[in-house]
Parts: C-alpha cells; sequence; structure tokens
C-alpha cells in the first residue's frame, strides 16, 4: 500500500464484508454455517469465508452470512442452512468452499436450491 487511494479501496472491501455478516432483519436471507469444533475440523472456516466472499463480490443485498454453533449432525459437517422468507429452511451438507459459488448462484441468486448438495440427499 503507496496511496491513500489504496487505502481508501481496502477500507471499502473490508466494509462491504463486514455488512454481509450483520444482519438486516426479518426479510433477510440467511445463510448460517455450524461452527463447532466438529464443525471447524471438517473445514467450516473456509466455507463461511467463501460464502462471505461470494455474497460481497456479487453485492447481494438482504443477504446475510452468520456462524452457529453445533447443528447436531456432525458426521456432515460442514453443515450450512439457508433460511428465505416463507421457504422452508434448506440444509446443505458436507460443503467445501468449491460447492460455494453453486450455492449462492444457483439457490441464493436464482431461487433453485442444489439439490445433490443437500441433507435429503444422503443415502
Amino acid at each position: 500500500m503507496k496511496t491513500l487511494a489504496e487505502l481508501m479501496a481496502i477500507k471499502e472491501a473490508t466494509q462491504q464484508k463486514m455488512t454481509v455478516r450483520e444482519d438486516t432483519g426479518d426479510d433477510a436471507t440467511r445463510i448460517v454455517v455450524g461452527m463447532a469444533t466438529c464443525g471447524i475440523a471438517a473445514g467450516a472456516r473456509p466455507v463461511l469465508n467463501a460464502f462471505v466472499d461470494e455474497v460481497a463480490k456479487r453485492n447481494l443485498k438482504g443477504v446475510t452470512v452468520s456462524q452457529t454453533g453445533c447443528i447436531g449432525m456432525c458426521q456432515y459437517e460442514p453443515i450450512v442452512e439457508v433460511i428465505q422468507p416463507g421457504k422452508e429452511k434448506v440444509t446443505y451438507v458436507k460443503m467445501t468452499a468449491e460447492k460455494v459459488a453453486k450455492v449462492v448462484n444457483d439457490h441464493i441468486v436464482n431461487g433453485n436450491p442444489v439439490a445433490e448438495y443437500t441433507v435429503s440427499a444422503i443415502k
């Protein structure tokens, strides 16, 4: 960083990521990542970071990314729940950072849950 403009660009990018983690009310789409020790051990931190980055990159409004403790299905970690007003909660299991872009694009943006990543796809 050598100029004030570079510093301001870093500040703006950081603020944009911070607002993704803020609750915007009952009408927001919530992406909740299980971050108990089982989730963290299974790789939930990169998944959380990938969701924050993807939502910020797409500048999605009304979408928050947060974390929670144990969701209760440790063998399927990392687990991500997508909660949208007026719709049934969708639980994604064995998530990876590589799967995040598809979930955001297909489910969050276009309203089509990615069935093969959900808990109902487990056999």
